[in-house]
């Protein structure tokens, strides 16, 4: 479906949480159309903080992919925002070709101040382009459906919009296997079941667990529970200093909201036996606390009425070296 878009010179809107695998996705398709015909511009703007920290960006890569030399780059100079942002569809006529611009962690420019006018800058000049599309792709589902499923936004139904769904526990089982036994280890299905499981199958949790597991596994031996735990206990001592950075400001009251979910509840949190059981104050309180972690993205909403943790590891080492 990605390369079809990228092919015909759709738009489109991707979204999935961290560690999912959508940067590996967007750029494996990016190699199977990338040619002289169709050029493709990358940008992360994770570290944009401000609209000419993004035109900088956005016109260095579009300079980069239609050059011969990579290592140009663009300086803005006295171009206007809308002058930097016709450039793609400039360079594309005078070559003869199509530009897919690829911008992950598309929902920082939420952040930027203004932020709305400068969205609404964005849709006036990339809607009119023919000889561009875009992918736009993010991490933070409420940002990003925020920006591009609600109707008083400028980026309202700008594309192809889909969600990446987690890769299957029986497809991963396999390739699990597969990558054991193609070193001379061996791995049960079963305990490949359990990686599955543990992780929830986020792509990157998934494959830094079983890495941690095949390293304690000696040559033309088999894992072992006492493997997985290794691997268990490596993955969140690798993870620990992230979380604590994510963790570490949060209120009394947050915490608590994220105890409670990590115990199993995920719905009814203003009944009073919850509130006083979770501490979590008033029923006021949780609606505040919910926006407030929705935006921090330490927690999700997969199905109406019901919270989850945003990252199912860290709610594993909340549970385990939090609240052991």
């Amino acid at each position: 479906r990605l390369k079809a878009n990228f092919t015909y010179g759709v738009n489109t809107i991707l979204i999935s949480p961290r560690r999912m695998g959508k940067t590996s996705l967007v750029d494996k398709v990016c190699s199977l159309v990338e040619s002289e015909d169709i050029r493709i511009a990358r940008i992360d703007a994770f570290g944009c903080r401000s609209e000419n920290d993004f035109i900088n960006a956005f016109a260095t890569a579009v300079v980069r992919a239609t050059s011969t030399d990579s290592s140009l780059e663009y300086n803005a100079g006295n171009n206007t925002t809308e002058e930097v942002l016709r450039l793609p569809e400039m360079i594309a006529r005078s070559k003869g070709c199509h530009i897919v611009v690829c911008i992950d962690e598309f929902q920082q420019i939420g952040d930027f101040p203004d932020s709305l006018t400068f969205q609404k800058k964005l849709r006036s000049v990339w809607q009119l382009q023919s000889h561009v599309s875009y992918c736009l792709y993010g991490s933070k589902k409420h940002m990003m459906e925020q920006m591009f499923q609600n109707a008083s936004y400028p980026f309202y139904r700008f594309g192809d919009f889909f969600y990446l769904n987690k890769i299957s526990e029986k497809d991963w089982v396999e390739y699990i296997c597969q990558r054991f036994e193609s070193t001379g280890k061996h791995i049960s299905e079963e305990l490949a079941r359990e990686i599955c499981q543990v992780t929830d199958r986020y792509s990157s949790y998934v494959q830094q667990l079983a890495w941690f597991v095949w390293l304690r596994v000696q040559d033309d031996s088999a894992a072992t529970e006492e493997d997985l735990k290794y691997g268990i206990d490596r993955l969140l001592d690798a993870c620990e200093p992230l979380f604590i950075q994510q963790t570490e400001d949060l209120s009394a009251y947050q915490m608590n909201f994220l105890h409670a979910i990590t115990n199993g509840v995920h719905t009814g949190f203003t009944q009073t036996a919850i509130l006083e059981t979770y501490r979590l104050g008033t029923a006021a309180n949780v609606t505040r606390l919910k926006k407030s972690l929705m935006v921090k993205d330490l927690i999700t909403i997969p199905a109406p009425k019901h919270l989850e943790m945003s990252d199912p590891i860290l709610a594993l080492w909340l549970k385990r070296r939090v609240w052991k």
